[in-house]
C-alpha cells in the first residue's frame, strides 16, 4: 500500500482572515499539485460550509470524502473560552469526525455553547474538558487535538492562556486525549523535550488560510487510506503506519522567540529573562514564545530523542526556495513559472521536496533552484526566528547580513 501525505488542519473561507476563494474545488485542485493524499475540511460546524461541503464531497465508504480524485476528512477548528481561579484560557482544539452524521449531532450539542455561524472558528463558551465529554459522547470515534500547541494566546501550553500540562487542562478526561499538533513554530524535537509528552502522538498541519498554502507542514502514512485506519494509527503511536511528519524549521514560525513586534524586538529566551520579561522600549511586557515555554517546561536537555518518537523532516515551501534562487518575491511570475515547471516534471511539490533524485532535479529546474532544494534537504540554511506573530524568515542564498542573529544567545539557535 503507498504512502500517502496528510494535512487535517485547515480552513474555509468562513474563517477570519482567510482567502475568499476558498471552495471544494480550488483545495481539490491543490490537493492534487501539493500531493496531498487526504486533506481535512476545516470548518465543519460553519452551516454555510458544511452544506457545500455535502453538496461537493461524495462518500467514499471509507469516512473519508472524495471531490476530483482529492481525498477529504471532515475536520474542523473550534476555539473554548473559559475560566479557572479567575483566568481566562482560550485554548484552540482541531476536531476529526467520521461522518456527516456524526458532525450534525456534534454541531447540535455545540451549538449550545456558542455561535457556530459566526466564525468558521467559533468561540465555545466551555472548557476543554467539557468539549471533550460532549463531542466523544455524541461521537466516540472523534479525535480532539490540541492545537498548535505552543502559541502564546490560543493553545494548551501558550504562555498567555495555556497551561503547564495536559491533565491541567482537561482534567478528567485527559485520558482521552492521544495527539498533540506541534504548530508552525515548534518541531518534534522541541516537544522531545517534554518527557510527559511521549505518549501522545505529534502530528503536524498547515492551519492553512488560503488553498496554496496548504501542505506547508503535513504527515506521511503507510496504512489503509480510511478514516478509522488514520484515527488508529495516531491513537496507537504505530511508527509502522506513521512514518513521519514534515515540518517548518520551527524558527520560521511567528511565535517561536519572544518579543514585541511594535517596538522591533526579539529576543531568545535568555535575553528575555535577563530584561525581566519586559520591552526595553516601551516597558510593555514582551509577548513570550515558544522556545521560552519549551525550555521553561523541559526535563530532557536537546538532542534527546523521546522514546519511539515519530521521524520528521524540515521542509521550505518550494515557491519560497524559487524566490530564494531568483532574488525575486513569492507570487511573482517568475516564480510560478519554475513551480509549475518543477510540478510539471515531478509530479507533485512534495516529489520535489522530498522525494526526487538528484540527478533529477538537475535537469528539472536552473541550476541555482536545484541546488537550493538540495541545500533546504541538509538543512543548510539561514533563519532569522519569527516573533510576536511575526513570521521568521528562511534564507538559503544569501541574506546573511538580515538573517543572522544578532547575539550569542540567537546565534545558538539559528540553523546554517
Amino acid at each position: 500500500m503507498p504512502e500517502f501525505v496528510a494535512d487535517f488542519h485547515i480552513h474555509s473561507r468562513y474563517s477570519r482572515a482567510c482567502s475568499k476563494d476558498l471552495s471544494v474545488p480550488e483545495l481539490a485542485k491543490w490537493a492534487k499539485i501539493k500531493g496531498i493524499g487526504v486533506l481535512g475540511t476545516g470548518d465543519f460546524t460553519h452551516p454555510l460550509w458544511l452544506q457545500e461541503l455535502k453538496d461537493t464531497l461524495r462518500d467514499t465508504g471509507r469516512g473519508l470524502f472524495e471531490h476530483d480524485g482529492a481525498q477529504f476528512m471532515l475536520t474542523a477548528e473550534v476555539n473554548t473560552l473559559f475560566y479557572r481561579r479567575a483566568k481566562a484560557h482560550n485554548v484552540h482544539h482541531v476536531l476529526l469526525a467520521p461522518s456527516f452524521e456524526a458532525v450534525e449531532r456534534i454541531n447540535d450539542g455545540l451549538s449550545a455553547f456558542g455561535s457556530l455561524s459566526l466564525d468558521g472558528r467559533p468561540i465555545l463558551h466551555m472548557d476543554a474538558w467539557r468539549l471533550a465529554e460532549v463531542v466523544l459522547g455524541l461521537e466516540p470515534r472523534c479525535l480532539i487535538v490540541p492545537a498548535h500547541a505552543w502559541t502564546p494566546h490560543f493553545a494548551i501550553f501558550g504562555s498567555n492562556s495555556g497551561f503547564d500540562s495536559v491533565e491541567e487542562c482537561f482534567e478528567h478526561q485527559a485520558k482521552n486525549i492521544h495527539v498533540l499538533e506541534t504548530g508552525l513554530s515548534s518541531d518534534p524535537a522541541m516537544n522531545w523535550r517534554l518527557s510527559a509528552l511521549d505518549r501522545y502522538a505529534l502530528i503536524s498541519n498547515s492551519d492553512s488560510h488560503s488553498a496554496r498554502r496548504i501542505g506547508r507542514e503535513a504527515n506521511v502514512f503507510d496504512c489503509e487510506p480510511s478514516y478509522d485506519a488514520i484515527v488508529n494509527t495516531l491513537k496507537a503511536k504505530d511508527r509502522a503506519k506513521f512514518l513521519y511528519t514534515v515540518e517548518f524549521f520551527p524558527e520560521e514560525g511567528k511565535y517561536h522567540f519572544d518579543g514585541h513586534r511594535k517596538c522591533g524586538i526579539r529576543y531568545a529566551p535568555a535575553q528575555t529573562r535577563q530584561q525581566g520579561g519586559r520591552c526595553p522600549v516601551c516597558g510593555r511586557a514582551l509577548t513570550v514564545g515558544v522556545m521560552s515555554r519549551v525550555e521553561k517546561l523541559a526535563d530532557r536537555p536537546e538532542g534527546v530523542p523521546s522514546p519511539h518518537a515519530v521521524p520528521f523532516k524540515h521542509s521550505v515551501p518550494l515557491e519560497e526556495i524559487i524566490a530564494d534562487a531568483l532574488g525575486v518575491g513569492v507570487g511573482t511570475q517568475a516564480v510560478d513559472r519554475e513551480y509549475f515547471n518543477l510540478i510539471d516534471r515531478c509530479g507533485t511539490e512534495f516529489a520535489v521536496l522530498l522525494k526526487a533524485p538528484e540527478e533529477q532535479l538537475r535537469k528539472a529546474a536552473p541550476a541555482k533552484i536545484a541546488e537550493g532544494i538540495l541545500r533546504m534537504r541538509r538543512g543548510d540554511v539561514t533563519v532569522a526566528p519569527g516573533y510576536d506573530g511575526e513570521y521568521g524568515k528562511v534564507h538559503i542564498f544569501g541574506g546573511e547580513a538580515e538573517a543572522q542573529p544578532t547575539t550569542p544567545a540567537e546565534q545558538q539557535m539559528t540553523l546554517f
